[in-house]
């Protein structure tokens, strides 16, 4: 089994992309072939400052390693040192159907959040499709919000397949039935676009402040609650094991629990949950020859399947 993840270094890495992404692609590096890219490419669609996206990059590959992403068993690497993806996408630009594209709800929410379109924006599906069939992927951890990117992938290689003879691998998303989409701290799904995320790495002060602004309802001090409609209830169950959930969510229907309460059991439930990786992280930071040594390691192995599987497109198209 192949296994391949991808990240934006479009902003600080949250909650959202650790248990979307990150934390199955822990999980998953143990029980087959692993990659994860650093999607710079993709980030291009909404940082235009070179030194932020260059700085960025950096951080996310930091952040995976300290995270617990493990260099013998996946091949860590940047989007741009595997230059094969972009002459693949356009050989599957041009069987992919605009409606296809058009369907794509990624695109729709971005643009109905004031996000200024572009061909870039438009197009990321395809671009996100030679990523995942550039390496043969099987299996691809996605968030519950991102198994449509897998589906259009699927339908593209599936097209590209029966015109021109199997090239491509057809992956599957991998979506864990407890972890689908991630309120942030509005009660939207958690996105660096929407301003509304809990940083992995923020800690202290910082972390509290941004708890404390979690969207809930007016009910009082004394009032039951139902912990299964509260943003907070839903963030905690994420760190935590069944009997601590069942603990405080019986303090939700008993009354006597403030939702400021529920904040700070979150705050230092998270805070518990990191620090091991932030200290991993701080080690990390002094040592950058290293992480860029495991970037480049990681893409030479992305590169040698990467140009075999152009090779068997090229061919198979007639170039």
């Amino acid at each position: 089994m192949r296994i391949l993840s991808g990240v934006q270094p479009s902003g600080k890495l949250h909650i959202g992309n650790y248990f979307g992404m990150m934390k199955p692609s822990i999980e998953l590096q143990d029980q087959g072939d692993a990659f994860i890219f650093i999607a710079n490419y993709h980030a291009m669609t909404s940082v235009k400052d070179a030194a932020a996206l260059k700085s960025m990059t950096l951080d996310v590959a930091l952040d995976l390693l300290a995270c617990g992403i493990d260099p013998d068993k996946t091949a860590l690497y940047r989007q741009s040192d595997v230059p094969e993806v972009h002459e693949l996408a356009w050989m599957l630009s041009v069987l992919t159907p605009m409606g296809l594209l058009e369907r794509c709800h990624s695109f729709k929410d971005k643009m109905a959040k004031g996000i200024t379109a572009s061909h870039g924006l438009f197009a990321y599906p395809i671009l996100m499709a030679a990523d995942i069939l550039s390496v043969n992927a099987n299996v691809v951890p996605v968030g519950r919000d991102q198994k449509q990117h897998v589906e259009v992938t699927r339908d593209i290689a599936i097209r590209f397949n029966k015109t021109y003879g199997d090239v491509f691998v057809i992956p599957d998303a991998s979506i864990k039935n407890d972890v689908s989409v991630i309120p942030g701290i509005d009660g939207q799904k958690m996105s660096k676009s929407y301003d509304n995320t809990i940083e992995i790495f923020s800690s202290g002060k910082k972390l509290k402040k941004r708890i404390m602004k979690i969207v809930t309802d007016s009910k009082g001090l004394e009032e039951s609650k139902n912990p299964n409609d509260c943003n907070i209830f839903k963030l905690y169950k994420l760190f935590t094991d069944n009997q601590q959930q069942n603990f405080l969510a019986e303090r939700y229907h008993s009354g006597g629990l403030g939702y400021g309460h529920a904040k700070t059991e979150l705050y230092e439930t998270i805070e518990d949950y990191f620090q091991s990786i932030r200290k991993k992280r701080e080690e990390l930071e002094k040592n950058l020859d290293y992480v860029e040594s495991v970037l480049i390691s990681g893409a030479e192995k992305a590169s040698i399947l990467a140009q075999d599987v152009l090779d068997r497109a090229r061919k198979a198209v007639g170039i």
